[in-house]
């Protein structure tokens, strides 16, 4: 069974110089819970709790559109990496 804590051992990232993840930093400013924070599996979000900013490491996004899905004021706006870049999953 694979479980996300070892999914980085079976996965390599063809890393694209532009992003997939473009954020609406002024929405996520006034957002009151940043849900996309805690859903995301990867851990690609993070909040500075002194100064309000979130901040997307795209590089290592999993794919799962969760964060598109969660974000209830539309401040995320995610896409598939362009052709060629993205995650490559190994399973066996």
């Amino acid at each position: 069974m694979i479980n996300i804590e070892n999914l980085s051992q079976i996965t390599h990232f063809y890393c694209d110089q532009q992003s997939h993840i473009i954020l609406d930093k002024e929405i996520c400013r006034s957002c009151s819970h940043h849900a996309c924070v805690s859903a995301c599996p990867a851990k690609c979000y993070t909040l500075d709790a002194e100064t309000g900013r979130l901040d997307v490491v795209y590089e290592n996004c999993l794919e799962c559109g969760t964060c598109n899905v969660i974000c209830d004021k539309k401040a995320v706006n995610w896409s598939y990496p362009r052709g060629g870049f993205g995650v490559s999953y190994r399973l066996t």
